[in-house]
């Protein structure tokens, strides 16, 4: 399952893991900056029962709390090269984050559940234009967000708005097309390009005043 998460060959370039997701941005109590991404991720069934197989070491058919810990943390291990999946920028610009220091797995209805949340190294100011999101950058897991209620900040301050913005995939590879190195084409797993195709919650704050 470490494989699953963190490498794909380029002639593979196409989703074999499906997952649900949920983001909710969590503000400050002050409602200025960005404190907290909190992630819900519900995967398909049948990437769901190979996780179950693979770490049900006492074929219960059930992965009890020792058995579901393994199973985060091997999850855990795998993103961490990937910064968990997480497309955060401030005006374009990336903004660093603090890899969560754990994660937490569930079955529901037999499907995997892996809940976690993260921090930006230096809390977000609420100004400029914000982009938060989810995108594997090789492709191998598509992290889908079914509904754009399934984004959400609460307590939002008047002087900021926010949309969620779920890009075409051919318009983005023709409004990118002068970055768009051949590298990208060839082995997408050698960019980080990959993320002008994730659906991201957009936050644009005007200054106070």
């Amino acid at each position: 399952m470490a494989t699953t998460f963190a490498a794909v060959e380029p002639a593979e370039v196409h989703p074999h893991v499906f997952a649900e997701a949920r983001l909710d941005v969590i503000l400050s109590p002050d409602h200025q900056t960005v404190k907290t991404l909190r992630h819900l991720w519900r995967f398909d069934d049948l990437f769901s029962s190979t996780v179950m197989m693979e770490f049900d070491k006492n074929s219960d058919l059930k992965l009890d709390d020792k058995e579901l810990k393994e199973v985060a943390d091997t999850v855990h291990a795998s993103l961490a090269e990937f910064n968990y999946f997480q497309l955060v920028t401030v005006d374009g610009k990336d903004v660093p984050m603090t890899p969560p220091p754990h994660l937490m797995a569930n079955f529901d209805n037999d499907q995997l559940i892996i809940l976690f949340e993260s921090e930006p190294k230096q809390p977000i100011k609420l100004a400029g234009k914000i982009d938060i999101g989810v995108y594997d950058p090789t492709f191998y897991t598509a992290i889908d967000f079914t509904e754009d209620a399934n984004l959400q900040v609460e307590g939002l301050p008047s002087t900021c708005t926010s949309k969620v913005i779920r890009p075409d995939p051919d318009q983005a590879i023709a409004e990118n097309q002068k970055t768009l190195t051949q590298a990208f084409f060839n082995d997408p797993t050698g960019t980080d390009m990959s993320k002008i195709f994730a659906t991201k919650l957009e936050l644009t704050c005007q200054p106070e005043g």
